[in-house]
């Protein structure tokens, strides 16, 4: 196992906090592999590139030769995690959970070695508790201290209802953590208050307090909002090769170091030598390229990015594109789905017509073809085209008050 040192260096690439970090070398200092506890409610059936932060740091302290447990969340799934949410969130059924849960696995062996993965499901020991047993849990946790959860506080100032099943969220959440005697627990930035609680309740439960890593909630492809499929700012690691590293290449330049520190396998020392070159003057899109050819491999295979990058390549040869093309400048108040910009830019005759031409994949954007959930951020400029033969450069500017 290596030192203590070296692996804080990794545990710690990208990470937000670390609680308590002389907790944590105190427990690599036994020299025993530890228990890391990540835990994830299919909600939905796909995972996007947000999600595999946590994933990948998994995939990280299984290199440093600690025991990963993916916990599949099949049973607070049905409560539904509050988290940043202004309003109750409507429970699933066991069956969309289940449903969800088994393509989770399917995906996250990706990233993950399924040999050094336990998959543990929350349902196993919650569905054991007796009635008294979630009133011994309930009592380890005060109303005024839940009140003190900036999502629930809000809600309650501004008389927003907050149901009862949504206080238990964080105790059982808490509690899966004693259920696995987990030495350390990761989570984005906005599970603190649940990370925390896993923290209490093992103390409760007469166990050594887990601890914590966070990590940052991953912008979409906006730049400016996380990274969610219902905003149409993600990258799903399911979506065909194409259409991801189209996405990828046609991300905003700035944005492009926070996907390298977070998403990419690379070397801290290679990635900061990318940047030196684009200071020096190469082109951000050549170092973009990089990136999502990675990523595309990651999640379809060597052969597939190649061909991605070759497709994507192919659009300047030929004189596939004109010289002359149209230059048409948009203004917007937030990042623009590409099916409205078709339409604003009149390469599609009405929104009906954009939607047509973006499911029979007659659309390029920078010449990858990308489908309904791309987005045009706010101050990027692209190469669209619409069929075989509509074209215009888009330029999105922020709409001035």
């Amino acid at each position: 196992m290596r030192s203590v040192k070296e692996q804080l260096s990794v545990i710690k690439r990208g990470a937000d906090e670390v609680l308590v970090e002389s907790e944590l070398v105190a427990k690599l200092e036994r020299g025993q592999p530890l228990r890391i506890k990540a835990g994830f409610d299919p909600t939905a059936p796909d995972l996007h590139l947000g999600h595999t932060v946590l994933i990948n740091k998994l995939r990280q302290f299984q290199e440093l030769g600690h025991q990963v447990v993916f916990l599949i969340g099949d049973f607070t799934g049905m409560i539904g995690d509050p988290s940043g949410k202004s309003a109750t969130r409507p429970p699933l059924t066991r069956d969309q959970v289940l449903e969800n849960a088994e393509t989770y696995k399917a995906q996250v062996f990706k990233i993950l070695d399924p040999q050094k993965t336990e998959v543990a499901f929350n349902s196993s020991w919650m569905d054991q508790l007796s009635p008294a047993d979630f009133i011994r849990l309930a009592s380890q946790y005060t109303v005024a201290r839940m009140l003190e959860r900036d999502d629930f506080k809000k809600r309650y100032e501004g008389n927003q209802s907050i149901a009862i099943h949504e206080f238990l969220y964080p105790l059982v959440q808490g509690y899966d953590s004693v259920a696995l005697r987990a030495d350390v627990e990761l989570g984005g930035t906005d599970q603190k208050f649940n990370l925390l609680m896993g923290r209490e309740l093992q103390r409760a439960y007469g166990q050594e307090s887990q601890c914590i890593v966070t990590m940052p909630l991953l912008e979409g492809l906006d730049g400016i909002k996380k990274m969610s499929k219902s905003l149409g700012n993600y990258v799903g690691i399911q979506e065909a090769p194409g259409v991801m590293y189209g996405k990828l290449v046609s991300m905003p330049d700035a944005l492009m170091w926070r996907y390298f520190e977070l998403l990419s396998f690379r070397p801290l020392e290679e990635i900061e030598a990318f940047r030196g070159d684009v200071e020096r003057g190469a082109n951000p899109r050549d170092i973009k390229i990089k990136l999502a050819e990675e990523l595309v491999a990651r999640f379809h295979g060597e052969e597939a990015a190649a061909t991605a990058h070759r497709s994507a390549g192919n659009r300047l040869k030929d004189g596939e594109v004109p010289e002359d093309i149209p230059v048409v400048e948009l203004a917007s108040s937030e990042p623009m789905p590409v099916s409205s910009v078709l339409n604003k830019a009149g390469l599609a005759k009405n929104a009906a017509a954009a939607r047509d031409l973006l499911g029979a994949g007659s659309v390029k954007v920078d010449g990858a073809v990308v489908d309904r959930s791309f987005v045009f951020a706010l101050g990027s400029e692209h190469v669209c085209q619409a069929g075989k033969k509509a074209f215009a450069r888009i330029r999105v500017a922020e709409e001035k008050n």
